[in-house]
């Protein structure tokens, strides 16, 4: 469904961000630390969204079995 759909796209910006990160470490325009520091913090705003989707979704679920 949309909550799936919405858990992916997110899973795949995460994974050419750091893709991204990578390729900048490589070309010494970040350091390693940074690029560290830039994978984790995209892999706690990745976690977070899909917190809340799963929490939309979850609401949603409820709403229509209650109809």
């Amino acid at each position: 469904g949309r909550v799936e759909d919405a858990r992916v796209a997110a899973r795949n910006v995460r994974r050419d961000s750091i893709r991204d990160l990578r390729e900048f470490e490589q070309e010494k325009l970040i350091s390693e630390d940074d690029q560290h520091r830039g994978e984790d913090e995209l892999q706690k705003i990745t976690d977070r969204f899909i917190e809340e989707m799963n929490a939309v979704g979850e609401r949603k679920e409820k709403e229509i079995l209650e109809v």
